[in-house]
């Protein structure tokens, strides 16, 4: 059967959509962008990590969530704050160590937050934001508000107990969670093949029983329509899933890191 002609208002919503996607990736990797110089200034406090190149992951998945779900994530997080509605001034004022930063400017680069927006925080610790997504997700149920919780790793938190454990009880007790993998070929300054057994890491979900997807992370309406998807799976009780988003960072992996570790 040939699909019915779209209305004009529909057309306009699709554009609308599409538009708020690209402004979303174009504000992020302006920002990331200029936060780099200024790190070069030596503005920035601390360390910095940049998620250039991966805009298309915080926005995805930013698109599909609603009021009352939560995140959590990397310390390559400023797209993720960004996207979910963070301003400019709160993040870049984090990451200068000024009072009008999202955290006072305590955290700094690995550790905006902001719980009004359902951001309970990027971590510096490989890993530590997994489990904390388990218990964002088990208050959701007790409490009934058909939230979801995300939780975003790269591919090399995917080595490491706290991933396994998380996802191990999540799917025991059916939790409604959303695991995240930025798959972007590199666990620091380590490619993938040389330090995992496997490199298309949904894999993994098969032990856990619960469905795993890859998905091309360089696309962001793919990302939006896979996590709308597990997130629709997890509100109707059905547990967690597990997305590998395939992506790829331009920038090293911190700081003034020139990646000479990666082919040309």
């Amino acid at each position: 059967m040939a699909k019915a002609a779209k209305t004009e208002g529909s057309r306009t919503e699709e554009r609308g959509n599409r538009l708020s996607l690209l402004e979303s990736m174009i504000l992020i990797r302006e920002t990331e962008t200029r936060m780099q110089e200024l790190f070069l200034q030596n503005l920035v406090r601390g360390t910095t990590h940049l998620c250039i190149g991966q805009e298309a992951c915080p926005t995805g998945v930013a698109a599909a969530m609603t009021e009352g779900d939560t995140l959590t994530c990397t310390y390559r997080g400023h797209g993720y704050a960004l996207a979910m509605g963070m301003s400019v001034s709160d993040l870049v004022g984090e990451m200068m160590g000024k009072v009008s930063g999202c955290c006072g400017g305590m955290g700094g680069s690995m550790h905006m937050t902001d719980a009004s927006i359902g951001l309970l925080g990027a971590n510096a610790i490989v890993g530590a934001q997994i489990p904390i997504a388990l218990g964002a997700a088990l208050t959701a149920r007790i409490n009934g508000t058909g939230g979801v919780s995300f939780t975003v790793m790269g591919d090399g938190a995917t080595n490491i107990g706290a991933f396994h454990e998380s996802m191990n009880m999540a799917s025991a007790w059916k939790l409604p969670v959303v695991f995240l993998c930025e798959n972007n070929l590199y666990g620091e300054y380590s490619a993938i093949d040389r330090t995992t057994g496997v490199t298309d890491l949904a894999v993994r979900a098969d032990a856990y029983g619960m469905p795993g997807r890859i998905v091309d992370g360089q696309d962001v309406e793919a990302v939006q329509e896979a996590v709308m998807e597990a997130a629709d799976h997890a509100r109707r009780g059905g547990g967690p899933s597990f997305l590998e988003l395939k992506t790829y960072r331009y920038s090293g992996h911190s700081r003034t890191d020139q990646g000479p570790y990666r082919p040309e």
